[in-house]
């Protein structure tokens, strides 16, 4: 059967008899046993028939082949077949359609012209054979068939596997079976042209692509060879701005930077840039829309990585980075620092607080004459081989090790210093200028201005000069000046060049030469300057020199009597620098004699003198006798003085002469001799008085020739003139009838003056029987007749103590006196009687014999002419003076009166010769108040050697034989001498006792300062407290002397309570003064002696200080002496203790001190607070109301 025709095989002798479609019509050609022009697909009828039978057959034609066979909507699985029939019947037909592909083949039926084939792999070939079929499928036509691919499955996956400005690398996946066989095509899909590119393998890279621009690209699989592909897949993207470039950091500071780029893309107007910021400890992204950006925040000095990348509008895709490392500046150096600027080099530190700045090097610009670099590992940097004398300027930079990066410099103008000045000298120094050149060799030396410092201890001033010369005035001589020469440009100072220099010391004025002496003289001068005390002196003279440290100098070992010059000059501290000498011419003492012999003229008014020639230079000399003449010789050295008087002490001095000038007198005290007694013109007296003596009176004689020293009382029978011949004689010898003149008595004459013109009567018993001497003054013969004769005597000689030495004595005789003649004896007539009386008178005269010769023997011993000494002392222990007080105090105090009329004479016949010189009369307040020369106060000789005197004595205490000084109260020309005596003696203690005026009279000069203190000499005293009470003011001083450093305190206690002549108040008042005073005292060295004084300095002031001895007699002795204390002070100074009331008033202090210890009223000496307030500096009330112990005079 084929489409149009039937063949049958016909069996059994078969023919076709009819053809005809089911509906009987009529159709094709039969032709033996094939059936033509048939329709393709149709079911026809055949009949046949053999012989035997008939029969049809149904038969359908195949249906034509298919034919536009079309695969559509091929997908990797599926597609759409499709094809045509022009068969009429076709619409009946079924399809059959064999798939045969990979894998196992599949039938499937449509029954339409088309169908959808699923389940296919993709990518792969199928042959699809389609198949017409009729009649349930029994009957199909030929097959047509078609190959198709199925499309490559759609890539998956893609990725971008690399991006950039200009190609991406896009990779996908395909899972297909066949994928290994695909190729791919990508479409570009470009705005403006669409390319194509194939690959053979998953991947594709793209290149030559625009940056930053939006690719499409869809990609499909697509079976290699053919056209066919799969579906595409499609993705946009991006390509990556390409990176910036010619990133350029500017406008570096320590804390931001600008950053500027560039980008030549097409697109890049539509870019946004992100900086990433990368830091040491910090990150940050900044963006911008343009190409430049400022970054701020930054720390300095700090290494941070920039990194910029270009971004695209979908703020997705971004350019690969471009980068730039920058570090931002350091931060400027601050607090710049020169220091240790010389005149080449500077030292400079600086600070930087940056986080980094120990990793920072620094680098320093300098700008001056010349410019150069430094760098420095630290702030600080030391910079040499500079200019002196420049400026320059120092540029800090702070650098990043490593890199080159620095900070904004920080800068400093600085001058080195100039170089210091030198060759420094002086010229032209005088007293009060000088002038002072130099050198400095700098380049800009001639710009330099010079600042001249100068100084001494207690001033300073400066000068400027533009030269290298300045004068300078207004000095002060003989000072150390301190130099300090700065070189200076623009108020910098180069280091100072220092000198110093003494200034001349002015010439000395006021040259005196004081204290001269034989071989030795104290030359004192004034220098005005103020520097004086730093002066040492140089003394020439005669061509030597001496140098001396004060403004006085002792020059000794010159000659006696000589002319010298001295020349003075000032040396400054330096030892160096002279003043101008200043002369004086002065001529030394002449020397006095080294021996002066005076001696008497036997038994005439003369004295012969001799000396020794003395050294040195000499135009004669002079012999003064005090108070009588003067007689001057030239180079004589002897003479006898002549017209003088007998037994007259003379003072002679002898002076040497010379330059018109006198030694220092040579001084002999020269007694001229005694000679015989003048005769005395008036006869003795003679009266008998018995049968066997009479009394002979007569007057003394004339002691002009010398003191009489005896009388011997002659008894004669004779009437001649009576010579020497009659001393020999005794009365032994006139009973043996060898002489009718003998001597009967020896009287020695008690010590009288030679001046006495006194008459004194003497009466001796003739015939008493005593005997003086050798001689015996026997019994004369009753009815006698006698005369008598006196020989006096100016000196008395013995033989063996016996007899007169006629020849070695100097006797005068009276005139013989009248005759007496005696009387019967009165035995004869009463003889039992004169018998017994005898007997009594012989027991009498052997006791009186034996009382005689004690008393003989006691004054034989005794030194002649000296008057016996009052008693020293009356010590009594203090239990038993009460008793002895109410004794003295009996009849009026008539015991003490006559304890002072023995004290009277005590010491009075001391020498005062120191006192009674003529220059020292003036320094007396009273001419009977002289100071004892044993014990006067010597102060040290300052011009003449009487400036050593002061009214004042050394006192015992209790303690000490000078613990106490009694002087004067001072004269308005005694002042300076007191305090000399204060300052030179130590004192720390001054007792006052007057008032400065009692009575309308000045008893004391005002001797101390008010309120301002005063000079007196070269003593400055300055009252530093005055405390005022009711009976006592007490002052503290403090003195000092101009040539020494130190000063001593000077306490004065002022008893203003105490009449002149008179006595206190009361005991307790002195006592209770006296303790104040006596504590005082206790805290001052046992060395420095009190001052005691009143206006003479006897009578309050002896009064004072015995009671302050008694106080501590009785203390320490349990004994009291009123009556000694008195004496020993008397034996110090005269008329100590002045007053009879005085003297009862210490009794009486006694007295009431041990009746207060009796009663326990301690308060009275030992507890007086009220007295010890002062020193408590504060004043109390008076300390005596109501006081009921005291005496009360």
């Amino acid at each position: 059967v084929t489409e149009k025709t039937i063949s049958i095989q016909l069996n059994n002798n078969f023919t076709i008899t009819n053809v005809t479609f089911q509906n009987k019509s009529n159709v094709g050609l039969l032709e033996n046993d094939s059936i033509s022009d048939l329709y393709p697909g149709f079911q026809y009828i055949v009949d046949f028939n053999n012989i035997n039978e008939s029969c049809c057959k149904y038969i359908f034609t195949k249906p034509s082949p298919v034919h536009s066979i079309h695969a559509e909507n091929i997908t990797n699985t599926t597609l759409n077949l499709s094809w045509k029939n022009d068969d009429k019947n076709s619409s009946s037909y079924i399809y059959q359609i064999v798939v045969d592909g990979p894998g196992d083949s599949f039938n499937k039926s449509s029954n339409k012209s088309s169908d959808l084939i699923s389940n296919l792999q993709p990518g792969m070939s199928y042959r699809f054979k389609i198949y017409p079929q009729v009649d349930g499928g029994k009957t199909e036509g030929n097959p047509n068939e078609t190959v198709v691919h199925t499309k490559p499955s759609p890539v998956s996956s893609i990725h971008v596997n690399h991006l950039n400005s200009t190609s991406i690398i896009l990779t996908w996946n395909n899972e297909d079976v066949n994928a290994s066989t695909y190729i791919y095509k990508i479409l570009n899909k470009e705005p403006d042209f669409h390319s194509v590119m194939f690959s053979n393998t998953g991947n594709i890279t793209l290149s030559h692509l625009q940056p930053g621009t939006l690719y499409s690209f869809e990609i499909a699989a697509q079976i290699n060879g053919t056209n066919i592909t799969g579906d595409t897949q499609e993705i946009s993207l991006h390509t990556k701005p390409s990176p910036v470039y010619e990133i350029k950091a500017e406008n570096i500071t320590n804390t931001s930077l600008d950053l500027t780029w560039k980008n030549n893309d097409t697109n890049s107007s539509s870019y946004t840039y992100r900086i990433q910021i990368d830091g040491p400890d910090h990150s940050d992204i900044k963006t911008s829309n343009s190409t430049c950006v400022s970054i701020i925040y930054l720390k300095p000095g700090t290494l941070y990585t920039f990194e910029i990348y270009a971004q695209l509008i979908d703020n997705k895709t971004e350019g690969d980075p471009n980068g730039i490392n920058v570090y931002t500046k350091p931060s400027p150096v601050y607090d710049i620092k020169a220091e240790n600027i010389t005149n080449t080099s500077v030292d400079l530190a600086w600070k930087n607080n940056d986080t980094n700045a120990s990793n920072y090097t620094y680098r320093i610009q300098i700008d001056g004459p010349s410019s150069f670099n430094c760098l420095s590992n630290t702030t600080y940097v030391s910079i040499s081989n500079l200019e002196p004398g420049s400026l320059y300027k120092f540029e800090i930079f702070a650098q990043i090790n490593g890199s080159e990066t620095e900070g904004d410099p920080n800068e400093t103008t600085v001058y080195t210093r100039p170089s210091p000045v030198y060759d420094i000298e002086f010229e032209n120094v005088t007293t009060t200028t000088l002038e002072i050149k130099w050198k400095n060799n700098d380049t800009n030396a001639s710009n330099y201005t010079y600042q001249i410092y100068f100084n001494r201890t207690d001033y300073f001033d400066n000068k400027i000069s533009n030269t290298l010369y300045v004068h300078v005035d207004g000095l002060e001589p003989g000072t150390l000046y301190k130099f300090e020469i700065y070189a200076e440009i623009d108020g910098n100072k180069g280091d100072p060049k220092d000198t110093s220099v003494y200034t001349k010391p002015s010439s000395v004025l006021n040259i005196t030469v004081e204290d001269v002496s034989t071989t030795m003289v104290n030359i004192s001068w004034e220098s005005p300057d103020a520097a004086r005390s730093t002066y040492s002196y140089v003394i020439l003279i005669n061509g030597t020199s001496k140098i001396s440290p004060t403004t006085s100098s002792e020059i000794s070992e010159l000659n006696p009597g000589t002319t010298y010059q001295f020349s003075i000059y000032s040396i400054a501290k330096d030892n160096k620098t002279e003043g101008t000498p200043k002369d004086i011419i002065h001529c030394t003492d002449p020397a006095s004699v080294d021996r002066f012999d005076c001696n008497l003229v036997e038994k005439k008014p003369q004295l012969s003198l001799d000396w020794s020639i003395p050294n040195g230079s000499y135009e004669g000399f002079r012999i003064e006798i005090l108070n009588n003449r003067n007689k001057t010789l030239e180079k004589k050295n002897q003479i006898i003085l002549t017209d003088l008087d007998y037994f007259t002490t003379y003072t002679i001095t002898i002076v040497t002469l010379s330059c018109k000038k006198t030694s220092v007198p040579r001084e002999k005290k020269c007694c001229t001799s005694i000679t015989d007694p003048p005769p005395l013109t008036m006869s003795p007296v003679v009266k008998a008085t018995s049968h066997n003596s009479f009394s002979v009176q007569f007057n003394s004689f004339n002691s002009s020739h010398g003191p009489i020293t005896a009388y011997a009382v002659i008894i004669t029978t004779s009437e001649g003139t009576i010579s020497n011949e009659a001393l020999k004689y005794t009365y032994n010898d006139f009973r043996n009838k060898e002489t009718s003149t003998y001597v009967a008595y020896i009287k020695n004459e008690e010590k009288r003056s030679s001046s006495s013109t006194k008459n004194q009567d003497y009466v001796v018993e003739i015939g008493d029987e005593s005997t003086t001497y050798g001689y015996f003054n026997g019994k004369l013969d009753p009815l006698g007749s006698y005369r008598a004769c006196v020989a006096a005597f100016t000196r008395i000689a013995f033989v063996n103590e016996t007899i007169v030495n006629a020849e070695k004595s100097y006797v005068s005789f009276s005139h013989l006196s009248s005759l007496v003649g005696l009387p019967q004896n009165p035995a004869v007539i009463t003889g039992g009687v004169v018998g017994s009386i005898l007997v009594l008178l012989v027991i009498v005269a052997i006791v009186g014999f034996i009382f005689w010769k004690k008393k003989r023997k006691g004054r034989n011993n005794e030194v002649p002419f000296t008057q016996i000494e009052p008693k020293k002392s009356k010590l009594l222990k203090v239990e038993n003076y009460e008793s002895y007080f109410k004794k003295q105090k009996a009849d009026s105090n008539c015991g003490f009166a006559e304890e002072y009329e023995d004290l009277r004479p005590v010491g009075a016949n001391q020498p005062k010769f120191a006192a009674e010189l003529s220059d020292n009369k003036g320094k007396n307040r009273y001419n009977n108040v002289l100071p004892y020369d044993i014990s006067r106060v010597k102060l040290s000789i300052r011009n003449h050697p009487t400036d050593d005197y002061i009214n004042a004595n050394y006192m015992p205490g209790y303690n000490s034989k000078k613990e106490f000084i009694a002087a004067q109260g001072p004269l308005p020309n005694t002042v300076q001498d007191f305090w000399h005596m204060i300052w030179e003696k130590k004192i720390y203690t001054v007792v006052m006792l007057t008032k400065c005026v009692e009575q309308g009279r000045t008893k004391c000069e005002e001797y101390w300062p008010n309120k301002q203190s005063k000079n007196y000499g070269d003593i400055m005293v300055a009252m530093t407290s005055e405390i005022f009470l009711p009976e006592w003011t007490i002052r503290d001083f403090s003195i000092e002397q101009s040539d020494s450093p130190e000063s001593h305190p000077v306490r004065q206690f002022h008893f203003t309570a105490w009449p002149d002549h008179g006595v206190p108040e009361t005991t307790d008042l002195l006592i209770s003064f006296r303790h104040l005073v006596h504590e005082f005292m206790k805290q001052k060295p046992p060395s420095s002696p009190t001052l005691v004084h009143c206006s003479a300095g006897v009578g309050r002031t002896g009064t004072f200080i015995a009671i302050d001895r008694l106080i501590q007699q009785m203390e320490m002795e349990n004994t009291v002496d009123v009556y000694g204390t008195v004496y020993d002070l008397r034996m110090h100074r005269s008329l100590m203790v002045q007053t009879e009331d005085q003297y009862v008033f210490l009794n009486h202090c006694v007295m009431d001190i041990i009746k207060s210890k009796k009663e326990k009223k301690m308060d009275l000496i030992y507890q007086n607070t009220d007295a010890m307030a002062i020193y408590e500096n504060f004043t109390p009330s008076s300390p005596y109301i109501g006081r009921a112990n005291g005496y009360h005079v």
